[in-house]
Protein backbone atom coordinates (compact mmCIF):
# COMPACT_ATOMS: atom_id res chain seq x y z
CA UNK A 1 0.00 0.00 0.00
CA UNK A 2 1.40 3.18 -1.26
CA UNK A 3 2.43 5.70 2.07
CA UNK A 4 1.01 8.56 -0.53
CA UNK A 5 -2.81 7.11 -0.63
CA UNK A 6 -3.00 6.37 3.54
CA UNK A 7 -0.41 9.03 4.88
CA UNK A 8 -0.74 13.10 3.71
CA UNK A 9 2.64 14.63 3.08
CA UNK A 10 2.94 15.63 6.85
CA UNK A 11 2.49 11.93 7.58
CA UNK A 12 -0.87 12.32 9.02
CA UNK A 13 -3.57 9.11 8.85
CA UNK A 14 -5.58 10.29 5.67
CA UNK A 15 -7.26 7.20 4.82
CA UNK A 16 -7.37 3.87 6.45
CA UNK A 17 -7.42 1.40 4.15
CA UNK A 18 -5.28 -1.52 5.37
CA UNK A 19 -3.26 -1.94 8.36
CA UNK A 20 -0.01 -3.39 5.92
CA UNK A 21 2.41 -0.61 5.98
CA UNK A 22 0.59 1.35 8.91
CA UNK A 23 3.20 3.31 10.54
CA UNK A 24 3.75 1.42 14.32
CA UNK A 25 3.15 5.04 15.78
CA UNK A 26 -0.31 5.66 14.19
CA UNK A 27 -1.47 2.28 15.17
CA UNK A 28 -0.47 3.32 18.62
CA UNK A 29 -2.02 6.44 18.21
CA UNK A 30 -5.46 5.16 17.53
CA UNK A 31 -5.33 3.07 20.21
CA UNK A 32 -4.60 4.89 22.71
CA UNK A 33 -7.36 7.52 21.25
CA UNK A 34 -9.54 4.81 21.42
CA UNK A 35 -9.17 4.27 25.58
CA UNK A 36 -10.13 7.59 25.79
CA UNK A 37 -13.40 7.13 24.77
CA UNK A 38 -14.03 4.33 26.90
CA UNK A 39 -14.76 3.57 30.63
CA UNK A 40 -13.16 0.37 31.08
CA UNK A 41 -14.77 -0.55 34.47
CA UNK A 42 -18.11 -0.33 33.08
CA UNK A 43 -17.12 -1.74 29.77
CA UNK A 44 -19.37 1.39 28.30
CA UNK A 45 -17.90 4.00 25.53
CA UNK A 46 -18.54 7.92 26.24
CA UNK A 47 -20.38 10.45 23.63
CA UNK A 48 -18.20 13.14 22.27
CA UNK A 49 -19.06 16.03 19.81
CA UNK A 50 -16.02 15.73 17.65
CA UNK A 51 -17.82 15.50 14.56
CA UNK A 52 -20.61 17.54 14.67
CA UNK A 53 -21.72 19.26 11.60
CA UNK A 54 -19.82 15.81 9.53
CA UNK A 55 -21.67 13.74 7.29
CA UNK A 56 -20.75 10.20 7.32
CA UNK A 57 -21.85 7.78 4.75
CA UNK A 58 -22.16 4.38 4.98
CA UNK A 59 -21.33 2.97 2.13
CA UNK A 60 -22.06 -1.14 1.90
CA UNK A 61 -21.54 -3.16 -1.38
CA UNK A 62 -21.37 -6.44 0.57
CA UNK A 63 -23.85 -7.47 3.29
CA UNK A 64 -23.02 -6.69 7.32
CA UNK A 65 -24.83 -6.65 10.36
CA UNK A 66 -21.87 -5.84 13.36
CA UNK A 67 -19.53 -3.93 11.41
CA UNK A 68 -21.86 -1.62 9.65
CA UNK A 69 -23.91 -0.96 12.60
CA UNK A 70 -20.37 -0.17 14.93
CA UNK A 71 -19.83 2.10 12.33
CA UNK A 72 -22.91 4.12 12.73
CA UNK A 73 -23.18 4.00 16.35
CA UNK A 74 -19.58 5.09 16.39
CA UNK A 75 -20.05 7.59 14.15
CA UNK A 76 -23.13 8.96 16.28
CA UNK A 77 -21.67 9.21 19.29
CA UNK A 78 -19.25 11.62 17.70
CA UNK A 79 -22.08 13.53 16.72
CA UNK A 80 -21.77 13.21 13.22
CA UNK A 81 -24.54 12.66 10.73
CA UNK A 82 -25.09 9.54 9.58
CA UNK A 83 -26.49 8.31 5.86
CA UNK A 84 -26.51 4.38 5.13
CA UNK A 85 -26.43 3.63 1.56
CA UNK A 86 -28.82 1.05 0.43
CA UNK A 87 -26.51 -0.20 -2.17
CA UNK A 88 -29.06 -2.92 -3.81
CA UNK A 89 -31.23 -0.13 -4.60
CA UNK A 90 -29.19 2.64 -5.56
CA UNK A 91 -27.98 3.53 -9.33
CA UNK A 92 -25.26 0.52 -9.08
CA UNK A 93 -27.46 -2.25 -9.22
CA UNK A 94 -28.95 -0.36 -12.28
CA UNK A 95 -25.32 -0.02 -14.40
CA UNK A 96 -23.97 3.05 -12.60
CA UNK A 97 -19.87 3.09 -12.28
CA UNK A 98 -18.58 2.91 -8.92
CA UNK A 99 -16.82 6.05 -9.23
CA UNK A 100 -20.09 7.65 -10.95
CA UNK A 101 -21.98 6.33 -7.49
CA UNK A 102 -18.75 7.94 -5.78
CA UNK A 103 -19.09 11.66 -7.58
CA UNK A 104 -22.74 11.85 -6.64
CA UNK A 105 -22.02 11.22 -2.65
CA UNK A 106 -19.85 13.56 -2.93
CA UNK A 107 -21.51 16.06 -4.65
CA UNK A 108 -24.09 15.53 -1.48
CA UNK A 109 -21.37 17.35 0.90
CA UNK A 110 -19.72 14.31 2.40
CA UNK A 111 -16.71 14.11 4.73
CA UNK A 112 -15.76 10.60 5.32
CA UNK A 113 -17.12 7.23 3.24
CA UNK A 114 -17.43 4.09 4.83
CA UNK A 115 -16.85 1.42 2.51
CA UNK A 116 -17.50 -2.01 2.34
CA UNK A 117 -16.88 -3.70 -1.40
CA UNK A 118 -16.91 -7.30 -2.06
CA UNK A 119 -13.88 -6.56 -4.89
CA UNK A 120 -10.22 -6.51 -2.79
CA UNK A 121 -9.11 -2.66 -3.52
CA UNK A 122 -12.43 -1.10 -4.26
CA UNK A 123 -11.90 1.23 -1.61
CA UNK A 124 -8.13 1.70 -2.48
CA UNK A 125 -9.41 2.71 -5.86
CA UNK A 126 -12.09 5.01 -4.35
CA UNK A 127 -9.31 6.97 -2.17
CA UNK A 128 -7.01 7.52 -5.34
CA UNK A 129 -10.19 9.49 -7.07
CA UNK A 130 -11.16 11.33 -3.81
CA UNK A 131 -7.68 12.36 -3.33
CA UNK A 132 -8.06 14.27 -7.03
CA UNK A 133 -11.52 15.61 -6.63
CA UNK A 134 -12.80 15.70 -3.37
CA UNK A 135 -9.13 15.43 -1.26
CA UNK A 136 -11.25 16.82 2.07
CA UNK A 137 -13.16 13.51 2.12
CA UNK A 138 -11.25 10.47 4.18
CA UNK A 139 -12.17 7.11 3.25
CA UNK A 140 -12.43 4.01 5.90
CA UNK A 141 -12.09 0.78 4.83
CA UNK A 142 -14.81 -1.77 6.40
CA UNK A 143 -13.44 -5.17 4.46
CA UNK A 144 -12.75 -5.37 0.53
CA UNK A 145 -12.72 -9.03 -0.73
CA UNK A 146 -10.02 -11.10 0.86
CA UNK A 147 -7.77 -8.54 1.21
CA UNK A 148 -8.15 -6.18 4.40
CA UNK A 149 -10.03 -5.39 7.54
CA UNK A 150 -8.07 -2.43 9.29
CA UNK A 151 -10.59 -1.56 11.97
CA UNK A 152 -11.53 -5.26 12.61
CA UNK A 153 -7.37 -5.83 12.93
CA UNK A 154 -7.20 -2.82 15.45
CA UNK A 155 -9.74 -3.68 17.67
CA UNK A 156 -7.94 -7.18 18.12
CA UNK A 157 -5.08 -5.37 19.25
CA UNK A 158 -6.88 -3.40 21.40
CA UNK A 159 -8.36 -6.54 22.80
CA UNK A 160 -4.86 -7.82 23.21
CA UNK A 161 -3.60 -5.33 24.59
CA UNK A 162 -6.43 -4.33 27.34
CA UNK A 163 -6.01 -8.19 28.70
CA UNK A 164 -2.40 -9.17 27.71
CA UNK A 165 -0.24 -5.45 27.87
CA UNK A 166 2.73 -5.83 26.36
CA UNK A 167 2.65 -7.55 22.63
CA UNK A 168 6.77 -8.09 22.93
CA UNK A 169 6.71 -11.82 24.83
CA UNK A 170 3.02 -12.77 23.42
CA UNK A 171 2.12 -16.38 21.09
CA UNK A 172 -0.89 -15.28 18.74
CA UNK A 173 -2.82 -18.47 16.81
CA UNK A 174 -4.89 -17.38 14.51
CA UNK A 175 -7.34 -20.36 13.62
CA UNK A 176 -9.48 -21.68 10.59
CA UNK A 177 -10.11 -20.13 6.90
CA UNK A 178 -6.84 -18.10 6.53
CA UNK A 179 -6.92 -18.21 2.93
CA UNK A 180 -10.16 -16.61 2.12
CA UNK A 181 -9.89 -13.72 5.49
CA UNK A 182 -9.10 -10.29 5.18
CA UNK A 183 -9.95 -10.31 9.07
CA UNK A 184 -6.62 -12.74 9.23
CA UNK A 185 -4.80 -11.11 6.68
CA UNK A 186 -4.89 -7.22 8.78
CA UNK A 187 -4.31 -8.84 11.83
CA UNK A 188 -0.75 -10.55 10.73
CA UNK A 189 0.10 -7.33 9.83
CA UNK A 190 -0.96 -5.61 12.73
CA UNK A 191 0.91 -7.76 15.18
CA UNK A 192 3.92 -7.58 13.35
CA UNK A 193 3.73 -4.26 13.61
CA UNK A 194 3.54 -4.29 17.15
CA UNK A 195 6.58 -6.79 17.57
CA UNK A 196 4.46 -10.15 18.60
CA UNK A 197 7.51 -12.38 18.00
CA UNK A 198 5.27 -15.70 17.85
CA UNK A 199 2.10 -15.99 14.98
CA UNK A 200 0.76 -19.13 14.24
CA UNK A 201 -1.74 -19.98 11.96
CA UNK A 202 -3.71 -22.81 12.05
CA UNK A 203 -5.80 -25.08 9.79
CA UNK A 204 -6.17 -27.77 6.70
CA UNK A 205 -3.92 -27.15 4.26
CA UNK A 206 -6.17 -26.06 1.95
CA UNK A 207 -7.79 -23.25 4.28
CA UNK A 208 -3.42 -21.88 4.68
CA UNK A 209 -1.95 -19.34 2.03
CA UNK A 210 1.20 -19.61 0.41
CA UNK A 211 3.72 -17.21 1.55
CA UNK A 212 2.83 -17.59 5.43
CA UNK A 213 6.47 -17.97 6.35
CA UNK A 214 7.58 -14.82 4.51
CA UNK A 215 5.04 -12.85 6.47
CA UNK A 216 6.89 -14.41 9.72
CA UNK A 217 3.80 -16.24 10.45
CA UNK A 218 4.70 -20.27 11.26
CA UNK A 219 2.13 -22.67 9.82
CA UNK A 220 0.29 -25.65 11.89
CA UNK A 221 -2.23 -28.29 10.45
CA UNK A 222 -2.22 -29.50 13.70
CA UNK A 223 -4.37 -27.94 16.38
CA UNK A 224 -2.68 -29.35 19.18
CA UNK A 225 0.66 -28.56 18.34
CA UNK A 226 -0.27 -25.37 17.30
CA UNK A 227 -1.72 -24.26 20.08
CA UNK A 228 0.14 -25.30 22.95
CA UNK A 229 1.33 -22.66 25.56
CA UNK A 230 -0.37 -19.84 23.30
CA UNK A 231 -1.73 -16.40 24.70
CA UNK A 232 -4.40 -15.37 22.14
CA UNK A 233 -6.16 -17.48 20.13
CA UNK A 234 -8.22 -15.60 17.49
CA UNK A 235 -10.73 -17.96 15.46
CA UNK A 236 -12.24 -17.29 12.26
CA UNK A 237 -15.19 -18.25 10.49
CA UNK A 238 -15.38 -20.47 7.54
CA UNK A 239 -15.54 -18.09 4.23
CA UNK A 240 -17.88 -20.61 2.69
CA UNK A 241 -19.32 -17.72 0.71
CA UNK A 242 -16.03 -17.31 -0.83
CA UNK A 243 -14.75 -21.02 -1.41
CA UNK A 244 -14.60 -22.17 -5.07
CA UNK A 245 -15.16 -26.23 -4.92
CA UNK A 246 -15.54 -28.77 -1.91
CA UNK A 247 -12.62 -27.80 0.28
CA UNK A 248 -13.46 -29.59 3.44
CA UNK A 249 -15.10 -32.67 3.79
CA UNK A 250 -17.85 -31.27 5.74
CA UNK A 251 -18.38 -29.05 8.95
CA UNK A 252 -18.39 -31.71 11.24
CA UNK A 253 -15.05 -32.91 10.24
CA UNK A 254 -13.75 -29.71 10.40
CA UNK A 255 -14.97 -29.05 13.94
CA UNK A 256 -13.67 -32.23 14.82
CA UNK A 257 -9.93 -30.88 13.80
CA UNK A 258 -10.55 -27.74 14.66
CA UNK A 259 -13.37 -26.59 16.36
CA UNK A 260 -12.10 -25.30 19.50
CA UNK A 261 -13.46 -26.83 22.57
CA UNK A 262 -12.83 -26.64 26.21
CA UNK A 263 -10.74 -29.44 25.77
CA UNK A 264 -8.74 -28.16 23.24
CA UNK A 265 -8.36 -24.83 24.61
CA UNK A 266 -7.11 -26.23 27.88
CA UNK A 267 -3.58 -26.69 25.59
CA UNK A 268 -2.91 -23.75 25.53
CA UNK A 269 -1.96 -20.70 28.39
CA UNK A 270 -4.37 -21.23 31.37
CA UNK A 271 -4.87 -17.92 31.33
CA UNK A 272 -5.23 -17.38 27.10
CA UNK A 273 -7.89 -15.04 25.60
CA UNK A 274 -10.49 -16.50 22.92
CA UNK A 275 -11.25 -14.04 20.06
CA UNK A 276 -13.85 -14.31 17.19
CA UNK A 277 -14.21 -10.91 14.62
CA UNK A 278 -17.88 -12.61 13.92
CA UNK A 279 -20.25 -14.27 13.33
CA UNK A 280 -19.81 -17.20 14.93
CA UNK A 281 -20.72 -21.03 13.54
CA UNK A 282 -21.38 -23.10 16.72
CA UNK A 283 -20.66 -25.75 16.55
CA UNK A 284 -18.10 -25.41 13.35
CA UNK A 285 -15.09 -23.49 14.59
CA UNK A 286 -15.80 -22.78 17.83
CA UNK A 287 -18.09 -24.58 20.97
CA UNK A 288 -20.77 -22.90 22.22
CA UNK A 289 -19.23 -23.78 25.96
CA UNK A 290 -15.67 -21.48 24.55
CA UNK A 291 -17.57 -18.67 23.46
CA UNK A 292 -19.47 -18.26 26.52
CA UNK A 293 -16.85 -19.34 28.70
CA UNK A 294 -14.65 -17.30 31.32
CA UNK A 295 -11.61 -17.10 28.47
CA UNK A 296 -13.79 -15.61 25.33
CA UNK A 297 -13.45 -11.67 25.30
CA UNK A 298 -15.71 -11.69 22.01
CA UNK A 299 -18.23 -9.36 23.31
CA UNK A 300 -15.44 -7.24 24.50
CA UNK A 301 -14.36 -7.26 20.81
CA UNK A 302 -17.82 -5.48 19.79
CA UNK A 303 -17.79 -3.03 22.58
CA UNK A 304 -13.95 -2.38 21.23
CA UNK A 305 -14.88 -1.71 18.04
CA UNK A 306 -17.28 1.23 18.37
CA UNK A 307 -14.29 2.84 20.63
CA UNK A 308 -11.77 2.04 17.64
CA UNK A 309 -13.65 3.08 15.04
CA UNK A 310 -14.70 6.62 17.33
CA UNK A 311 -10.97 6.94 17.37
CA UNK A 312 -9.72 6.49 13.42
CA UNK A 313 -12.80 8.75 12.39
CA UNK A 314 -11.34 11.32 14.88
CA UNK A 315 -8.16 10.90 13.71
CA UNK A 316 -8.52 11.22 10.13
CA UNK A 317 -10.75 14.08 11.11
CA UNK A 318 -7.81 16.34 12.21
CA UNK A 319 -5.41 15.21 8.82
CA UNK A 320 -5.34 18.28 7.14
CA UNK A 321 -6.18 18.09 2.74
Amino acid sequence: MPRSIQLNSRGELTHLLSTEGLPRAIVLDILSHAKDFLDLDQMTVRNADLLAGKSIFNIFFENSTRTRTTFEIAAKKLSADVVNLNVNASSTSKGESLLDTIDNLVAMRADMFVVRHNQSGAPYLIAKHVNQVAPHIHIMNAGDGRHAHPTQALLDMFTIAHYKGDFSQLRVAIVGDLLHSRVARSDIHALTTLGVPDIRAIGPQTLLPSGLREMGVTPYTSLAKGLADVDVIIMLRLQNERMRGAMLPSPQEYFKHYGLTEEKLRLAKPDAIVMHPGPMNRGVEIDSAVADGAQSVILSQVTFGIAIRMAVMSILNRAKS
